[in-house]
């Protein structure tokens, strides 16, 4: 099996209609009596991490490559609304192909997991601030790793050292990281009920007494660097380089799959589009992983 963009495209394909054919309450509702999809729900997701992968942000140019280039893989593909319409509608789906791939990996026992958040900007200007459908959600934050103020959301990620996505949570930029980490873990118990001695490791922010006793109630140790006035924690010397871990993992969802460009103006369009990457990203780890690649997050061989 080679490593190229339409062989991803050919393998997840067939990962996810596999998948619906196993679990069809998967597929986005639509009524029984009607005329069906001339693209399949499996297509659509498929579409959906080219798209990323080849950094197309505008549906529209994206659809217009599509019909010039992609005609071998999609015979049929719909118009830019239909196409926006049923995205939307399959962002379930989307999920739930993220952890079929995901666990579909070695990478899914590592008892490592690296953990941080990273602002997903909405928007600039004060107008959209006021008027954007996504005010009240969308929120002023700052983001201490680039010294900036930014006005929108949060992915808060849950990886593996290679970068695959284990669990994650869209808030408002405010959000308390700790109360977020603790809410996706109390949401996804099957993640840690059977991995007793889970190790996670993050920044500073990641600190009380209480919200360690927390993730200790749950199986999990946090390592973390001391704060300004703690005694020296235990790790200390690995903390400098498995920062870089995440930083790079974000940077990875921010210039090659265009996180922060993601031209999302509803909640269900931004949710969507930030699924669309981290299933991008996952599908590519999935792919070289099985493909016996050697670095596993390299999106260089489905970027072109």
């Amino acid at each position: 099996m080679t490593t190229d963009l339409d062989t991803l495209a050919t393998a997840l394909y067939v990962k996810i209609d596999d998948l619906l054919k196993e679990s069809p309450q998967l597929a986005p509702w639509r009524p029984k009596v009607g005329i069906k999809p001339k693209l399949s729900d499996a297509e659509l997701v498929t579409m959906a991490v080219m798209q990323a992968l080849l950094g197309y942000v505008s549906e529209a140019r994206w659809l217009r490559h599509a019909r010039a280039h992609l005609r071998h893989l999609f015979p049929y593909l719909p118009q830019q609304p239909g196409y926006n319409k049923r995205l939307r509608a399959a962002s379930a789906l989307v999920k739930q192909v993220i952890r079929s791939l995901a666990a579909d990996t070695a990478f899914w026992r590592d008892d490592v997991w690296v953990i941080d958040s990273t602002p997903v900007e909405c928007g600039r200007s004060r107008e959209t601030a006021k008027r954007s459908e996504l005010a009240g959600w969308a929120t002023y934050g700052y983001c201490a790793s680039h010294s900036r103020f930014f006005w929108g959301l949060r992915l808060h990620l849950v990886a593996t050292l290679s970068g695959m996505p284990i669990a994650f949570a869209l808030t408002g930029a405010k959000a308390d990281e700790r109360q977020t980490l603790l809410g996706i873990f109390e949401q996804e118990r099957v993640l840690v009920s059977d991995r007793p001695g889970q190790t996670l490791i993050g920044d500073k922010h990641y600190y009380g007494r209480a919200f360690e006793q927390a993730l200790a109630d749950t199986g999990l140790n946090l390592l973390r660097p001391a704060r300004k006035g703690e005694p020296q924690r235990a790790g200390a010397q690995l903390f400098k380089p498995l920062r870089q871990v995440i930083e790079s993992i974000n940077q990875t969802f921010k210039s090659q799959l265009d996180l922060e460009r993601h031209g999302g103006r509803t909640i269900d369009g931004v949710i969507v589009r930030v699924l669309q990457r981290i299933l991008a990203l996952t599908a590519a780890i999935w792919h070289n992983h099985h493909t016996g690649q050697p670095v596993p997050r390299s999106l260089t061989a489905y970027d072109h």
